[in-house]
C-alpha cells in the first residue's frame, strides 16, 4: 500500500507520541509497504525502507514547538494542511493516517479526493484545551462537537487506550481497534550515568520520575508528597529526569519553598535508549499524572523495568494496571506520600509488585505484542482498500 502518514509534530523527537508513531513506521517498514510522512520542519531524521519524510517550511519559523494547543502549532498546523493537499495532488495514496488534529485535514482530503483515512487518537483534544484554557469551558460541549467530526467519517479509528474508545464509541460506529503503547526496548550502548556516584548517595533510598513537567503530570502533588514521605523516611531521594530548562527552574523553586532542595535532584533530559538503564536504578518509580484520560508512555516502561511503581488511582493508570501490579494511591499529598513510604519500607512488597509489572509488561505492552495488534489493523485495511478498488 502507499500512505501519506499525516504527523502534526516535530517528527523525531523523543516524547510520547513521536515514539507511537516511530513505532507504527517500523510496522509498516516490515510489511513492505510505502509512506510519506509529511511532519513539522523540526525533528531529527529517520530512515526506513520506504519511507519517505517531507517536512513543512512555515515563515516565521517556531524555534520550538511544545506539546498541547499553542499559537506556534496552529501556526504550522496551516502550513502543513497546504502542502498535504499539494501531496494528495500528485501522488495516488490508498489511504491517510493522521495523528490527532491531522484528523480534520484528513477529513477534508476524504471529501475532495475519496481516499479512506484513519484517525491516530492519542488524547482528547477538547479535553486537553479546556484543561490547558479554563475560560473555554463554556465551550466544551462545541468543542467536542467539532472533535467528533473526523472520528465519524474515519475509515478506521486508532485509540492509544481504552478511556478514549469509550468516548469514541459515543459518536461513532465506526471500526475501533485500541494500540495500547510498549514498554521501549533499550539501547544497551547508551550511556547512562549511576545515579547515585554522580549525586553523591550514600545509603538513600531512590524515588524517580521520568517525563515532560507539564502540569498536567502532576508535579506540584509529587513534590508535596515527597515532602510529607522525606518527614517519615529522611534518607530518601527523588530522581526527576526530563523538562524544559525553564519548567525545572520552576520546580526546583517549589522544592525549596518547601525545605527539600537536598532529597531532590532535577537531572534534565536523557536518551530513551538509556530510559531501561536508569530505571533499573530505582527502588520506587512515579507517576503522578492529574490529568487526562490517556495513559502516558512511561508507564509501559515502568512496568518493563521490574521496579515498583506508585501511580495515581486515575483513569489514566487504571485502565491498563490494577493494585496486583502496581501500588495506587488517590491523587493528594498525603495518599500518594503514604504510598510511596509504604513501598519505600518493605523491601518483599517492592520485589512482588516489581515481579508482577514485568510478566504484565512482557504479556501485554512489548513490541511483539504491538507488532501484531498494528498489522491486525493494516490487514483490515488493506482488505478495505482492496474493495475500494474493485466497486470503484
Amino acid at each position: 500500500m502507499k500512505v501519506l502518514f499525516l504527523a502534526p509534530q516535530p517528527f523525531y523527537q523523543e516524547r510520547g507520541t513521536l515514539i507511537a508513531i516511530d513505532l507504527l513506521l517500523r510496522v509498516l517498514a516490515e510489511r513492505g509497504d510505502e509512506v510519506d510522512l509529511l511532519t513539522m520542519h523540526l525533528g531529527d531524521s529517520r530512515e526506513y525502507a520506504g519511507l519517505r519524510i517531507f517536512r513543512i517550511r512555515p515563515w516565521p519559523r517556531p524555534k520550538t514547538i511544545k506539546p498541547g494547543l499553542t499559537w506556534p502549532k496552529i501556526w504550522c498546523d496551516l502550513f502543513l494542511f497546504v502542502y498535504a493537499m499539494r501531496m494528495v495532488r500528485k501522488e495516488k495514496y490508498d489511504f491517510v493516517h493522521a495523528v490527532e488534529e491531522a484528523g480534520f485535514m484528513a477529513f477534508v482530503i476524504e471529501k475532495l479526493f475519496r481516499i479512506p483515512f484513519v484517525l491516530d487518537v492519542d488524547s482528547s483534544m477538547s479535553t486537553q484545551i479546556v484543561d490547558r484554557f479554563q475560560w473555554l469551558s463554556p465551550l466544551s460541549r462545541l468543542l467536542k462537537w467539532l472533535e467528533a467530526i473526523p472520528v465519524r467519517h474515519a475509515a478506521t479509528v486508532i485509540p492509544m487506550c481504552e478511556s478514549l474508545a469509550e468516548d469514541i464509541a459515543k459518536v461513532s460506529s465506526q471500526k475501533v481497534f485500541v494500540l495500547h503503547d510498549i514498554c521501549l526496548p533499550g539501547d544497551p550502548n547508551a550511556p547512562a550515568e549511576d545515579l547515585r556516584q554522580l549525586l553523591s548517595m550514600q545509603s538513600e533510598l531512590l524515588v524517580m520520575y521520568v517525563g515532560n513537567l507539564e502540569p498536567y503530570q502532576g508535579i506540584d502533588l509529587l513534590l508535596e508528597s515527597f515532602e510529607i514521605a522525606v518527614r517519615k523516611i529522611p534518607s530518601v531521594r527523588l530522581v526527576i529526569i526530563g523538562g524544559s530548562s525553564e519548567d525545572i527552574e520552576k520546580y526546583r523553586a517549589q522544592a525549596n519553598e518547601l525545605n527539600i532542595r537536598e532529597h531532590v535532584d532535577f537531572i534534565g533530559p536523557r536518551p530513551v535508549g538509556a530510559l531501561g538503564k536508569y530505571l533499573n536504578q530505582a527502588d520506587v518509580l512515579v507517576s503522578s499524572r492529574i490529568q487526562g484520560t490517556n495513559t502516558p508512555m512511561k508507564i509501559y516502561s515502568y512496568l518493563g523495568s521490574g521496579c515498583a511503581v506508585v501511580a495515581t488511582n486515575l483513569p489514566t493508570h487504571t485502565q491498563i494496571v490494577d493494585e496486583s501490579a502496581v501500588a495506587l494511591a488517590a491523587p493528594e499529598p498525603e495518599a500518594f506520600a503514604d504510598a510511596m513510604v509504604r513501598l519505600l519500607g518493605d523491601e518483599q512488597e517492592r520485589e512482588r509488585l516489581g515481579k508482577m509489572a514485568a510478566a504484565l509488561a512482557q504479556e501485554k505492552y512489548s513490541w511483539p505484542a504491538f507488532s501484531r495488534q498494528a498489522n491486525t489493523i493494516f490487514d483490515h485495511l488493506e482488505r478495505d482498500v482492496a474493495n475500494l478498488r474493485r466497486s470503484g
